[in-house]
């Protein structure tokens, strides 16, 4: 008896015809695409295409208008945000977003403890974390992740910018993703802090399967293996660097001379 091929395996997130619109304006219009586990997506496109309102609606911030969005095998297009999170799905803001009069350590102390909370048998949540190791241990380590252990008794507010976006990707690693979000973490930072959360992407990658929004299109060349091409809230492209740099379509929409 011939033995049937195993079907292909399903991508950690499947995106299908996806739509959000504001009034008249549709922001979505149909957007498709699929991240596999363990490799590292680019988004990218023109400023106006969608991909901010894209991350938003794949992490629950938003609620999509139309089509399907699947993570790990599971509907999630219906689940709030901190359902998704607590399903593996993270991500990090285009704005960044830390608790500016709290330490560094503080920040993600807390990240990770609102993973391990308890709210059905205890309130736990309300004792001093200070005094639980583990999760203290845990937080330390993730700042030693992204370059910032030195740090952790630093006021938040008093990082550099480029700091403060290497703590947000920590707050994020708290919740132990399985796919985390990556809106445009390099913007405004300066060549030095762009090199460095380069590199922090890059050893991101060997852990976490990332899905990245960037204009910075050394970095999404670098970093990339596949690339989604993001046009009028739908996707024209999907490939390869190398294909995504050939594509007719996507040099008159957006690459351009940058090709």
């Amino acid at each position: 008896m011939t033995e049937r091929a195993a079907p292909p395996s399903s991508p950690l997130l499947d995106v299908c015809d996806v739509g959000k619109h504001f009034g008249g304006v549709y922001a979505l219009n149909g957007a498709t695409l699929a991240v596999e586990a363990g490799e590292v997506h680019a988004l990218i496109g023109p400023n106006g295409a969608g991909k901010t309102t894209l991350i938003h609606t794949l992490s629950g911030a938003l609620r999509a208008d139309a089509g399907r969005i699947r993570f790990a095998g599971q509907e999630v297009g219906g689940r709030a945000m901190h359902e998704r999170a607590a399903l593996g799905l993270a991500r990090s803001y285009q704005i960044t977003n830390v608790f500016a009069r709290l330490s560094v350590l503080d920040n993600v102390t807390l990240a990770v403890q609102a993973r391990t909370r308890d709210w059905g048998t205890s309130f736990r949540f309300w004792r001093p974390f200070a005094r639980d190791t583990a999760i203290v241990e845990e937080a330390r380590a993730l700042l030693e992740r992204v370059g910032l252990g030195a740090l952790a008794g630093r006021r938040a507010g008093n990082l550099s910018h480029g700091e403060q976006r290497c703590l947000e990707v920590a707050l994020a690693l708290g919740t132990r993703p399985r796919l985390l979000l990556l809106d445009e973490p390099m913007a405004g930072m300066g060549p030095e802090e762009s090199a460095r959360m380069v590199e922090l992407v890059e050893r991101l990658a060997r852990q976490v399967t990332l899905l990245l929004v960037e204009h910075d299109m050394d970095a999404v060349f670098r970093l990339a293996d596949r690339i989604s091409v993001l046009v009028g809230g739908r996707v024209i492209a999907s490939g390869l660097p190398d294909e995504i740099r050939a594509d007719a379509e996507v040099r008159r929409a957006y690459l351009g001379d940058e090709a």
